[in-house]
């Protein structure tokens, strides 16, 4: 039996759920042609930051210094030095339509930032470079005290639907788990216009050095554990909000991928995963997936998309606040 590997996200049909994810493996056009050949059906690209739209010196600056470590992008330093940033989007652009001629996966844009400033114009701009679909990635601290969670909600809406007016392309928004009430957010930025939802962005935090007293960005690549926030709300989602759902963070294995496809996940995003083991970890978890499906007569990825969500799940409320006590009292101290 030849299993069917294809999975619709974004109104796209894929070959199968392996996307790779924003980071800095997507520099390169020869190294998305290998991310292919690899296995990978879509690839986002690195994002288009805020702060290379924005010119002035004084809001690169502040930017660097409060934050600058928060995005995983930024692993092995893909935010560009301050010369770099005068250059505006044309080197953006450039590798959007090279990607494009290059390679015949879809390849996914993305933007990076806060606020409206020029998004609306530079989303167009990505959308004529050729890009198959737009993902939002909207990074934002809210530190300022006297800011309500309600305000904070709203710049996100007000971002989504001004970029969902510019544009005809599919767009995804990627978000972090910050939020008061999560579901209720997501299905207000799907009718704010976003047609998918990357779960979950993941913040890196800074870190203190106790020699020099700096504070310093320490990039942590996640592992396998890191997904299972995202399976938890993934399984909440599936089934009660129209929009395609696309996991991220923790996305390591054969297993990860399958657990969040139960879940109810579209799409299964890789990136700390390729930056541990290069392109050819892709071809590994598809082998996994490919072989554990066949040995548990799954016909298509279809058939099992969900098939684990709260919705269609025997135990609804282990999804909820029930796991949380179960975990606690089955929990089993270690022999030392």
């Amino acid at each position: 039996m030849t299993v069917n590997l294809e999975s619709r996200y974004l109104g796209m049909t894929l070959r199968n759920p392996l996307v790779v994810s924003a980071n800095p493996l997507g520099r390169e056009v020869a190294m998305i042609e290998r991310l292919e050949a690899s296995g990978a059906s879509a690839v986002v690209l690195p994002s288009l930051f805020e702060e290379q739209i924005e010119h002035e010196a004084y809001e690169v600056h502040q930017v660097l210094e409060y934050g600058a470590e928060s995005s995983a992008e930024h692993a092995g330093g893909f935010l560009p030095e301050m010369q770099d940033y005068n250059t505006g989007p044309e080197r953006y652009l450039e590798l959007v339509r090279n990607a494009k001629e290059a390679v015949s996966i879809p390849v996914i844009g993305s933007l990076n930032g806060a606020s409206p400033g020029g998004w609306t114009e530079y989303a167009r701009m990505i959308e004529d470079a050729g890009a198959d679909a737009l993902e939002l990635n909207i990074y934002f601290v809210a530190a300022n005290l006297d800011e309500t969670g309600a305000a904070v909600e709203a710049r996100y809406l007000r971002l989504v639907q001004q970029v969902r007016t510019a544009i005809r392309i599919p767009l995804a928004v990627k978000i972090g788990p910050y939020f008061s009430s999560i579901g209720h957010f997501c299905r207000l930025l799907v009718e704010a216009g976003a047609d998918g939802l990357v779960l979950f962005n993941r913040f890196n935090q800074p870190d203190i050095d106790l020699e020099t007293l700096e504070v310093l960005p320490r990039v942590r690549l996640t592992t396998s554990d890191s997904g299972r926030l995202t399976l938890r709300w993934i399984a909440i989602l599936r089934g009660r909000i129209e929009a395609s759902l696309a996991a991220t963070t923790g996305v390591h294995t054969a297993d990860d991928v399958l657990k969040l496809i139960l879940s109810g996940a579209d799409a299964t995003m890789m990136a700390s995963a390729l930056l541990k083991h290069g392109p050819v970890r892709l071809a590994t978890v598809l082998d996994g997936v490919r072989a554990w499906l066949e040995e548990h007569d799954y016909e298509s990825i279809e058939q099992m998309k969900g098939s684990l969500s709260q919705q269609y799940s025997p135990d609804p409320a282990a999804f909820e606040r029930a796991n949380y006590m179960d975990a606690l009292v089955s929990y089993t101290m270690p022999r030392v």
